[in-house]
């Protein structure tokens, strides 16, 4: 990667801030509750490409970790980020390089850009599941899926095609905006 600019470096942080903003903001289904997080990535890939993307991503991780009130329900601390829906947590870390790797492979292609973070998501619904199943012991992973993926799939994809509708029109408009 190419040496970090002041507009990266605070487009980062501005995109690390709205994940902080928008992740505690969550409702809470059950174990894992419905949070706003995977949308906050979604649109930090778009704006920012995929490491810079992960990157904001990872800023807001640790943050959470040191204990500022940062996850779902103004949680923070090791205890949530290794707790039942900390697999989900880590879980984005993928979600955001393959949706970022297929935004910027192909950059014209709103349909693959769908697929990309779809698949990402998919991936973190996995890792999120086992982690889960891991930590409860008593739980299969066909109950998990139950508890932890299915009520959550039609809102997340509501946010995917949120995401593929807006987040280019504001890709374009930061680069309009921050052109030197």
């Amino acid at each position: 990667m190419k040496k970090l600019t002041t507009k990266d470096l605070t487009l980062i942080g501005l995109m690390s801030a709205v994940m902080c903003i928008l992740g505690p903001l969550s409702l809470p289904i059950g174990p894992v509750p419905i949070s706003l997080t995977n949308l906050a990535i979604y649109f930090a890939v778009y704006l920012l490409g995929t490491k810079r993307g992960t990157i904001s991503f990872l800023i807001y991780l640790l943050l959470g970790l040191i204990g500022l009130p940062i996850f779902s329900g103004f949680q923070g601390g090791p205890q949530k980020l290794f707790g039942v829906t900390g697999g989900y947590l880590f879980g984005f870390i993928l979600m955001a390089i393959i949706g970022g790797l297929f935004i910027e492979k192909f950059p014209e292609k709103r349909i693959l850009h769908f697929i990309g973070i779809f698949l990402g998501t998919v991936l973190c619904y996995v890792l999120g599941t086992l982690w889960f199943v891991h930590l409860m012991g008593d739980t299969t992973f066909v109950a998990a899926l139950g508890i932890c993926v299915i009520p959550f799939i039609p809102g997340d994809i509501a946010k995917m095609l949120l995401a593929v509708a807006v987040a280019p029109q504001l890709q374009h408009r930061i680069k309009l905006a921050t052109q030197n």
